[in-house]
């Protein structure tokens, strides 16, 4: 399916890619419109049901389900097929939603949370599986620009539309938008997705395997939200990390495998993309972590205002991905890769500078380089390490790439949140307190953003050796 020709936007409208594009487009919209518009609703929720002290952890349930179905999607694919994973795995998240939007109490809307984070999880999954299958190469990297124009209107929109209905009718009403975007999407994947043979001898279900994930990230979700003591929180990391070294090692001995051949080697493109996939977005998720905190409380402005900065992000990152998109070919996608991941050690800097002198103008242009950045880097990088992996592989590549994502942004939030501590985040609520350890959570960031740079940089120098393993 490949082509060396240069694809065009207009034939992701055309009759032969038009219902696989609204497809895969409302895929992510699914996930995207429901982080908005959760983030906006649940606040109202947890007022009117008493549950303040479970704020943190409708995010920490949801992302750890989200990565432990995202992590299965793989086997589930080949013993049931694309369309069958897809319509099952939308169903649970209608199912989570109406859990969380009826429930009387926060303990349910942490289990439609769960329920929530399963279906979405394997939702993406699935969808990132399917896009080497049902898209020529040269209309990948157009794809992954619509997909990001979908992410900036969620930013935009997801939270006015939820704060209107939050505000007029009821936060349950507003969880409830999701389900109609549901519907319209079982549709397409009836129409946009083939009926695939199912594999029997795809291997059992990786119980323990996923156990160990969902263990792992559990501990590091634990760390970022609930814990105090600093070393603790260390400790539970380590502990986390130890949980997830052992799911590889019992998976790279597994007669089926979830990961792809090589994952994670450094001697092979894909290995190397795979890494720079979850260290990128643990770098870049200090912003998530502390800017729209740090804009209320350095600077006073209110949610609204707060909230319109860090949607900044979304909307550079929809431009890096749309003009990266108009060029094609294996070598420009590394250089591009290259140039997004240093982009965004430029765009930490400015944010580090924002907070070390207190420039409100510095937040905005970081977080406007920050986004740039991602979007030149992230189709590209998405779209090359599917396309080194041999097409026996490609399926569990490319399933693996949201996953990673969600788990480095996961882990992201548990190391910066330890290291704020540090600094005294917790304990001293004053402005040059907060600014200190901003400082530092920022400093933390530049230097975690150099290891995926140096990643992105060697692929290149695999590419230009040789043949990638």
């Amino acid at each position: 399916m490949n082509s060396a020709s240069s694809g065009r936007w207009s034939e992701l409208a055309s009759p032969a890619y038009l219902a696989a594009s609204l497809t895969l487009m409302l895929a992510a919209a699914i996930f995207a419109f429901n982080a908005f518009l959760v983030s906006t609703a649940m606040p109202s929720a947890v007022g009117e049901l008493h549950g303040e002290a479970y704020l943190s952890w409708t995010l920490t349930v949801y992302i750890v389900a989200s990565i432990t179905a995202g992590a299965s999607a793989p086997l589930l694919k080949a013993r049931f097929g694309a369309r069958r994973c897809l319509f099952v795995a939308s169903g649970v998240f209608a199912i989570g939603t109406l859990a969380a939007a009826l429930s009387p109490s926060m303990e349910m809307v942490l289990v439609g949370r769960a329920v929530q984070g399963a279906g979405e999880g394997l939702v993406a999954a699935i969808a990132f599986a399917l896009i080497p299958q049902l898209f020529p190469s040269r209309l990948v990297a157009k794809l992954f620009g619509a997909e990001a124009i979908v992410w900036a209107a969620a930013a935009f929109g997801g939270p006015v539309l939820a704060g209107i209905i939050t505000e007029f009718i009821s936060w349950r009403a507003a969880f409830l938008i999701n389900l109609p975007i549901v519907a319209v999407f079982l549709v397409l994947v009836h129409v946009a997705v083939p009926q695939e043979e199912r594999n029997y001898d795809a291997g059992l279900f990786p119980g323990v395997r996923l156990g160990l994930v969902a263990l792992g990230m559990m501990a590091i979700s634990v760390a970022a939200v609930a814990l105090d003591e600093p070393w603790q929180a260390a400790l539970v990391v380590a502990g986390a990390a130890l949980c997830l070294t052992v799911a590889v090692r019992i998976d790279l001995s597994a007669r089926v495998s979830i990961l792809p051949r090589g994952a994670f080697s450094l001697s092979s493109v894909p290995g190397l993309g795979l890494w720079t996939i979850f260290l990128l977005p643990l770098a870049q998720s200090v912003t998530g972590v502390f800017l729209v905190y740090a804009v209320q409380h350095l600077w006073g402005y209110g949610p609204a205002v707060a909230g319109g900065i860090g949607a900044i992000m979304a909307v550079a990152w929809s431009t890096g991905a749309v003009t990266v998109a108009n060029f094609d070919g294996m070598g420009r996608r590394l250089t591009f890769i290259s140039i997004g991941a240093a982009v965004v050690v430029v765009g930490l800097l400015v944010s580090l500078a924002s907070m070390a002198e207190h420039l409100l103008s510095l937040v905005m242009l970081g977080q406007l380089v920050i986004g740039l950045g991602m979007g030149i880097a992230w189709g590209s990088l998405c779209q090359v390490v599917m396309e080194t992996y041999p097409e026996g592989e490609r399926d569990k590549a490319s399933a693996l790439l949201p996953t990673l994502q969600s788990a480095g942004y996961a882990a992201g939030s548990a190391v910066f949140g330890l290291v704020g501590n540090l600094a005294g985040f917790a304990t001293d609520p004053s402005p040059e307190g907060l600014r200190f350890a901003m400082v530092a959570a920022f400093i933390a960031a530049v230097l975690l953003a150099f290891p995926p740079l140096a990643l992105t940089l060697r692929m290149g120098r695999i590419h230009r050796a040789g043949p990638s393993a």
